[in-house]
């Protein structure tokens, strides 16, 4: 079993950047695809971002594409998500996951192994 800690979060300007951190141990996800995702106060959790296990095909949702990237570092076991022109909107504690499969999806369903997630705070 996979698990997974994310780190990075935090209180920021609108117009500011941050990194998050998925680092993962116990048995390896590097044959995994990876996702984030996020879940605002009220709102269901919803996709943000995947990526497919050799890092070579990614996919975000509209909301972000432009302004954030994943990436990962099989040799770390990590996952990253740089977070830029951030917006109140994007407020919300975001959680990485491990996909069932190698490719980059967008579904919920197609990842296990939840995080406890990392608060992301964006003032206007």
């Amino acid at each position: 079993q996979v698990r997974l800690v994310e780190s990075g979060g935090g209180l920021v300007q609108a117009g500011g950047s941050l990194r998050l951190s998925c680092a993962a141990s116990g048995r390896t996800f590097t044959s995994y695809a990876m996702g984030w995702f996020r879940q605002a106060p009220g709102k269901e959790r919803e996709f943000v971002s995947s990526i497919s296990w050799s890092g070579g095909s990614t996919v975000y949702a509209d909301s972000v594409k432009g302004r954030f990237i994943i990436s990962r570092d099989n040799a770390k076991n990590t996952v990253y998500l740089r977070m830029n022109s951030l917006k109140p909107e994007d407020t919300a504690v975001y959680y990485c996951a491990v996909s069932f499969g190698p490719i980059a999806t967008m579904s919920l369903a197609d990842f296990h192994s939840w995080g406890q997630g990392t608060q992301v705070t964006v003032s206007s």
